[in-house]
């Protein structure tokens, strides 16, 4: 099975205005598409579109406006099609994620890894999503080096009230093996304004493992979301400045799933 685990760091590091650092560990999924069902039956902790104590559910996932929520992969698909990427049918697609914990799923970031026939990397996606339930993906074309892709492009998209729109976001991922290692840096123009990483290493994607992380890890969605808000006021009672979501719609561009927020008027 190509499909495992990954028990990881997290790791923020806050620049300016005010530094602000925070590392906490979680556990992901990589899930490689074609296996969805056989870790199904394989796995009595995890089901594809039905609930379970982890459920992953296609819709949750990279879905086109007009297009039909079909499975991840075939969405997936046809995404890299609008980016001339003719994906063949033997490929495989690896996606880092976490899946719905008894019903219930965040995730802050999830990453696809597409290779070919040989095993090759050919592209990366990113899938960034935000408390708002937007999400919105970022095309990674090629390989900058050996099973690793970089991507500097603007942000275009809300993620924190304390991280300004018109930042952008600096890609470095590794091609997960052995190891994960993924770093997400904000910039403003040459300077790194705050500093991301996720790394981690690779356990089997087993009922016995699974069962360990559960209980190492209790409720882990929840546990993301209730650090993400924990943190925020931290930094609000630092008086960082805020940004309000509905004060610059300009900025946020080729949003999936838009919130009411970037549908109402300019004032």
């Amino acid at each position: 099975m190509n499909s495992c685990l990954y028990e990881c760091s997290v790791m923020h590091h806050r620049l300016g205005p005010k530094e602000h650092h925070f590392r906490y560990r979680i556990f992901l999924f990589a899930l490689d598409l074609d296996e969805l069902d056989t870790i199904a039956r394989e796995v009595p902790l995890f089901s594809r579109n039905q609930w379970n104590l982890y459920a992953f559910r296609d819709r949750d996932h990279l879905t086109l406006p007009g297009g039909e929520a079909t499975s991840a992969r075939e969405n997936l698909i046809t995404y890299l099609a609008q980016h001339d990427i003719s994906f063949p049918a033997d490929g495989r697609i690896t996606l880092v994620t976490l899946p719905r914990v008894l019903g219930y799923i965040f995730n802050p970031v999830s990453f696809y890894f597409c290779h070919d026939a040989t095993g090759a990397p050919l592209c990366a996606v990113v899938e960034v999503g935000n408390t708002f339930g937007e999400m919105k993906p970022y095309f990674l074309r090629e390989p900058s080096g050996k099973n690793a892709f970089r991507l500097i492009t603007p942000k275009h998209f809300y993620v924190s009230p304390f991280s300004a729109l018109d930042l952008a976001f600096d890609f470095k991922l590794h091609v997960p093996g052995d190891q994960l290692e993924i770093h997400i840096d904000d910039r403003e123009g040459e300077r790194r304004v705050l500093l991301s990483s996720l790394t981690g290493k690779r356990a089997p994607l087993t009922t016995a493992q699974l069962a360990w992380f559960t209980l190492k890890y209790p409720l882990i969605t929840l546990r993301v979301i209730f650090l993400i808000h924990w943190h925020a006021l931290l930094l609000w009672r630092q008086r960082l400045p805020w940004y309000r979501k509905a004060d610059r719609r300009d900025l946020q561009r080729d949003v999936l799933r838009p919130h009411a927020s970037l549908a109402a008027k300019a004032p």
